[in-house]
């Protein structure tokens, strides 16, 4: 066997792996499409068959019963508060340590990235009396505030690890033309990280968008306040879980996000190679 020909089977060998795992997580996603769409007969009886028929009256009925518009709004509240903290503080972050580079920065750091070890688990009881006492529990901007300091440690590590690929030169040419040092990374700089940005954007849209977890602690005690995901729940009761409901409940509440990430994937791809390559 000659060298292109077992280079070309090993390109076809670890396509048909990577196909196996992609069919292996895409699979559970599948069956929660397909069973959204069935009787709750169905769903107990047979969970991995087709549908004999489709009940798209499950979409109308979770959508009346959750409010869905109400708490698609929510979440895009929630999303949007935390998206533009994140991205604001954790570019700047990155900018100014690695450019004011001296014997504190190193510390101030590691410990900005340090967060990012923390389990959320064990701070979470603490976190959740500290928040009521700031009132930033109960409502849907504070829970996009809170989201600030949980995204922030990564979205720092991201940003500095790129903003070291950028030259010094162009801020001292903004400089020499009279320009801030916000002046130079709102104009010159921050726009150089599109890609990296895009990035930090669509990872944090996937965790703020299908979070569980901490809008359970903070949003939870109102149907005013909920998010999609905590609306989805409501169908699982401790005696009676309607299935039919409850899939196409999380079915409503991931598609967003879902679509969202397609758009965006090429960005994603373009941000790692660029770091990567300039790297």
């Amino acid at each position: 066997m000659t060298r292109a020909k077992k280079k070309r089977l090993q390109m076809v060998l670890l396509e048909i792996v990577i196909t196996l795992i992609g069919i292996i997580y895409i699979y559970p996603v599948f069956l929660m499409f397909m069973n959204s769409v069935k009787p709750f007969k169905e769903v107990v009886t047979d969970v991995i068959g087709l549908p004999s028929r489709i009940e798209w009256a499950n979409y109308t009925h979770v959508m009346d019963k959750m409010d869905y518009w109400r708490l698609f709004f929510n979440n895009l509240i929630i999303t949007a508060i935390g998206i533009f903290g994140i991205v604001l503080f954790s570019s700047l972050s990155a900018y100014i340590l690695d450019r004011k580079k001296n014997r504190y920065t190193k510390l101030i750091h590691t410990i900005i990235i340090t967060p990012m070890l923390i389990p959320f688990q064990t701070i979470m009881i603490t976190l959740l009396k500290v928040m009521s006492v700031v009132k930033l529990s109960g409502s849907t901007w504070g829970l996009g505030i809170q989201y600030w300091g949980f995204g922030i440690p990564m979205a720092t590590f991201i940003f500095y690890n790129f903003m070291k690929t950028i030259p010094k030169e162009i801020d001292e040419s903004a400089k020499i033309d009279g320009a801030s040092t916000l002046g130079t990374f709102g104009r010159v700089i921050f726009p150089l990280l599109k890609s990296v940005t895009v990035t930090v954007i669509v990872l944090d849209v996937m965790w703020i968008w299908n979070d569980f977890l901490l809008p359970l602690l903070m949003v939870n005690s109102s149907p005013k306040t909920k998010t999609l995901v905590l609306a989805a729940y409501t169908f699982v009761g401790q005696f009676n879980t309607q299935w039919h409901y409850a899939m196409t409940a999380m079915v409503l509440a991931v598609v967003p996000s879902i679509i969202f990430f397609v758009l965006l994937q090429k960005y994603i791809v373009e941000g790692v190679v660029a770091g990567a390559v300039k790297g």
